[in-house]
């Protein structure tokens, strides 16, 4: 497929709701399947990742409907889950895969979860070391600490643990198999990650115990029904404010989105190295800020990333080493060895793509220098059969001289299925004043 994109003398202008946080999503799946009774999810995110774990909690005995903007979802209770009659495939989705195994550790019954072949690649050992010291049994059927394997569940004892790398699926993982021991479950983790994990719990009835770098559940919580409302996902928003940032005469207001501090770091940096953007805090949906952010065309200047913020964009590094083409000067995106384990090896994934493009980017084992200012020349880039690489590529093609041709754009389904259509929806033609 012939996937063209080039937008001379266009520009970014208007205002945009971009799809429900996929993070929150699949909580509010997962947790509205371990509660009893009837949850009701408002703008869950209807994306490929997403299907799977609802499809993963309706192979578990939870009946799922969505009818317009609402998804409703009625539990016999995690204790009274059903074993699923076949494999659960997972597709694509890595947080499927290490939140699940979570919920699982205390399924008596055997589970054999497994996904696509980019899934299969993906590390596990991260989630299985913990879950396994807790008491939950592992079979591999292929490359141990791999996909796919059997998951035993058993009586599972709480423990203390502290993450070696800052991740909030293995961080959620524990804590959700915590909630089925007897006694404390703790997570340290040095470096702060998401807290979608947290939050929602309490709308559920739980109870999560936050103090400084310390992460603590109580065993045997019973969770109830709940009603949710997901704002927008500020990662899919990262790419409308990357383009309107780098395009010429544009300027964007995005509404109702994700606000919280775990995931706004792409903002904050782009706000350092000089980029016009104003963030209006509305609402608050359950613990979660919500709320509008205005963002117009900049010029911009390098600046460096500290080891404590790149959690909080750490999906939004591809974008930046995009806008940091954009800039006089070199700028190095240090600490982000983590994306060398994601859908692909995004280090190499965005070296690859932007330099196929013009652009001069340097490649190390945890980080990426990129010299700029570059002139986007366009040209066929691979998308490596990932959505945020595709999506990256896209944007690139607002600045390029000449089309950006990518080989695979389906994959951009797996998160945002309606991308384009956004896409549509904010692109003007610039005239002139004469």
């Amino acid at each position: 497929m012939n996937n063209a994109y080039h937008f001379p003398n266009c520009i970014i202008n208007g205002r945009l709701k971009v799809p429900g946080d996929k993070s929150m999503s699949h909580r509010g799946v997962l947790l509205a399947a371990m509660a009893k009774g009837q949850s009701v999810i408002n703008g869950l995110l209807d994306s490929e990742d997403c299907k799977s774990t609802i499809e993963a909690c309706q192979a578990l005995g939870v009946d799922i409907q969505t009818v317009g903007q609402q998804t409703f979802i009625e539990s016999p209770g995690i204790s009274s889950w059903r074993p699923p009659k076949q494999p659960i495939n997972l597709g694509n989705s890595g947080t499927t895969a290490r939140l699940l195994s979570g919920v699982l550790a205390a399924f008596q019954h055997p589970v054999k979860l497994t996904g696509d072949e980019s899934l299969k690649q993906r590390p596990m050992k991260r989630v299985i070391g913990p879950l396994s010291t807790m008491g939950a049994r592992f079979t591999f059927e292929g490359e141990p600490d791999r996909l796919p394997f059997i998951i035993q569940g058993s009586e599972l004892k709480s423990i203390s643990y502290e993450l070696p790398l800052p991740s909030a699926q293995v961080k959620s993982a524990i804590l959700l198999a915590g909630m089925s021991t007897y006694g404390k479950t703790i997570v340290r983790e040095p470096i702060k990650t998401r807290d979608h994990t947290e939050k929602m719990v309490k709308a559920f009835g739980g109870t999560i115990d936050e103090d400084h770098t310390l992460r603590s559940v109580e065993g045997k919580q019973f969770l109830k029904g709940a009603h949710l409302t997901i704002p927008g996902d500020p990662s899919s928003a990262a790419f409308w404010i990357a383009a309107t940032v780098i395009t010429p005469n544009s300027e964007l207001q995005l509404e109702d989105l994700s606000l919280n501090e775990t995931r706004i770091g792409f903002i904050r940096v782009l706000q350092r190295m000089g980029a016009s953007i104003d963030v209006t805090v509305k609402d608050y949906v359950g613990l979660e800020p919500v709320g509008d952010v205005y963002v117009r065309s900049s010029t911009l200047m390098p600046t460096s990333l500290s080891k404590e913020e790149i959690p909080s964009l750490i999906d939004e590094v591809p974008l930046l080493a995009l806008v940091a083409t954009q800039t006089e000067g070199t700028m190095t995106l240090e600490h982000i060895n983590e994306l060398r384990f994601k859908e692909t090896d995004r280090i190499h994934a965005t070296v690859e793509i932007l330099n196929s493009l013009g652009a001069n980017l340097n490649e190390e084992e945890e980080s990426i220098k990129i010299e700029g200012k570059s002139d986007l020349k366009g040209g066929h880039v691979t998308s490596y059969n990932d959505h945020r690489m595709a999506m990256l590529a896209v944007v690139a093609s607002f600045i390029s001289n000449t089309p950006v041709i990518i080989d695979n754009i389906d994959c951009i389904n797996i998160s945002y299925p309606n991308f384009f259509q956004n896409l549509n929806g904010i692109l003007q033609d610039y005239v002139r004043d004469e």
